[in-house]
Order: C-alpha cells, then sequence, then structure tokens
C-alpha cells in the first residue's frame, strides 16, 4: 500500500506555519476572535501529527496479527480529530465568555488581519491538495485532515471580516460573539467526523452508487434459464480498503472448474470497477437446502 505519509508532512508544516502567524495576529490586536482561529490552527496540528503516524500504520502490510491489513486504523484518526475540535471549541467558548463580560478595545487591526489572510492562503492550498490526494487515494484521514483545514480557511474568512467590522464599529462586544459562532461552526465539524468515524468503525457498507454497480456487475451474470443465481451479497468498507462478498449458486452436477470460471469472470468485472477491493466469494449447488442457510443473516 502507498505511503501516503508526505501529504501529513505537508499538513504538520500548513500548521505550524498557521498557528505562527495567527498568534502573532492576536497578540497584535488582543482580539479573542483571532485567537479563536488561532485554537482551530493548534487543532490542526495535533490533528496533522496523528494522521502522520495512522498513515505510516496504514502502509505497514497485513500480518499476521491483522490478516486484512490496518486501513481502519484511519477511522481512529478521522476521530480523535473530531475529539480535539471539541476541545478547541471548549477553549474558545470560555475565552469568549470572559471577553463578553469585560469587554476589550482591539489594536493594530491591519496587521493582524494580514496575517490571518496570509494564513488562511496557506491552509487553502493545503487542503485543496490533501481533499484531492484523499479522494484519489480513498484515504479517509488525508479527507478528513483536508476538509478540517477547508472549514478553517472559511473560519478565518468570517473572522477576518468579523474583526474588521468591530474595528470599523468600535463594537468591541462583537469581537467574543463572533469567536462563540466560530466555536459553534468548528463544533459542527466535529460531530461530522465523530460521526463518520463511527460509521467507519460500525463496518459501513459501500455508498449508493458504489453498492449499485456491486448488484448491477452480478446481476449482469446471473442466468434462470441456467440455474445461475447469485445470493449473501454484503459489502462493507474499511479505510481506503473495499470488501465485496458473495455466494454463486450453480447446478450441483456442473463441474468445480465450470462453476469456478465463472465466479472468475465475476470477480473480474467486480475488480474492473472497484481496483483494489477484497472480494470473498463461494460456490455453491444451487438445488442444496443448505445454501440458504445464511441469507437473512
Amino acid at each position: 500500500m502507498r505511503d501516503l505519509s508526505r501529504f501529513a508532512w505537508l499538513s504538520v508544516a500548513a500548521a505550524v506555519a498557521t498557528i505562527a502567524m495567527k498568534v502573532a495576529g492576536y497578540f497584535v490586536t488582543g482580539s479573542v476572535g483571532l485567537l479563536s482561529d488561532a485554537a482551530e490552527s493548534l487543532v490542526n496540528l495535533v490533528a496533522a501529527v496523528v494522521a502522520l503516524i495512522v498513515l505510516k500504520v496504514v502502509a505497514k502490510p497485513a500480518d499476521d496479527d491483522h490478516e486484512f491489513g490496518h486501513s481502519k486504523a484511519e477511522y481512529f484518526s478521522a476521530g480523535l480529530e473530531g475529539a480535539m475540535i471539541f476541545v478547541a471549541s471548549g477553549f474558545i467558548i470560555a475565552a469568549s465568555i470572559g471577553r463578553l463580560i469585560d469587554p476589550q478595545p482591539i489594536e493594530q487591526v491591519g496587521l493582524g488581519l494580514v496575517l490571518s489572510v496570509a494564513a488562511s492562503v496557506v491552509n487553502l492550498v493545503v487542503a485543496l491538495i490533501l481533499i484531492d490526494a484523499g479522494r484519489k487515494h480513498r484515504s479517509i484521514t488525508l479527507t478528513a485532515d483536508g476538509k478540517h483545514l477547508m472549514t478553517d480557511v472559511w473560519t478565518s474568512a468570517g473572522v477576518v471580516v468579523g474583526v474588521l467590522l468591530v474595528w470599523l464599529t468600535q463594537w468591541w462586544w462583537l469581537d467574543p460573539v463572533i469567536a462563540l459562532l466560530v466555536a459553534l461552526n468548528i463544533l459542527f465539524t466535529g460531530y461530522k467526523l465523530l460521526m463518520e468515524a463511527g460509521s467507519g468503525l460500525m463496518d459501513r457498507a459501500m455508498d449508493g452508487p458504489d453498492r449499485a454497480d456491486v448488484d448491477r456487475i452480478l446481476d449482469s451474470h446471473r442466468d434462470p434459464s441456467r440455474n445461475i443465481d447469485v445470493h449473501e451479497v454484503r459489502t462493507r468498507v474499511s479505510g481506503r480498503q473495499e470488501f465485496i462478498e458473495f455466494h454463486l449458486l450453480v447446478p450441483g452436477k456442473w463441474s468445480v472448474e465450470h462453476g469456478h470460471d465463472i465466479l472468475h469472470a465475476m470477480e473480474d468485472d467486480l475488480r474492473d470497477r472497484f481496483p483494489g477491493v477484497h472480494i470473498s466469494s463461494h460456490l455453491e449447488p444451487i438445488e442444496d437446502e443448505r445454501a440458504y442457510g445464511d441469507v437473512d443473516l
């Protein structure tokens, strides 16, 4: 399995750079809105380091203790990132409430916003790279990291506009309100990541269109006139690895070789549509009642 850790290293570098710029922006302005933005970037750094570790684990080949590989480790990364987002949200909410009770003016807004915009540009470029890599390599870790960075970009854009509005209106109470809105926004992102991780750990089936293609390919090999049927079709996704299981029913009088030829053709068609898929198939006599024992599993 291809090592994708270079993308995680890119994410780590981007997180370090954006944290430095956003923290500098906070110290220059004193804006709790910019502080909340920096807190989210700190979560990005933790998530990137976790992603780096997880991608190293996922790249390992199957072994005696993990005969199906290590791809499910990616869901732990997405889950931890979601949990870290909740922690960052709590920090932002606490800081915002304190500033809402005791509003403070913000200073040197121009320099602070320039730093924030520069950090957002870095995040935008890296987010697009990670999302594209995640899609190409079917990596939930890279996709989750990229989507989180993209959320950070939109968050930063809102903070920049908000802080500028605070400076123009002199409504200092608006600064912590903006920070609270940032906290709510990233809480929603964390919730989605946790749900996605939980779904994967529960052996989620293939998505609708992919599952429909599996049925279409297998149905193309059914032939009632020759007593050829398929049942017990199941699918699951583990990280970037897909699994398909099905039973092929053929006349019992056929030779094993004859049935196996059809089975092999079905598997070839599935692999043409889903490269790298793991297929578990079983050949059964269609007349044998024992072949239908697990249909309702």
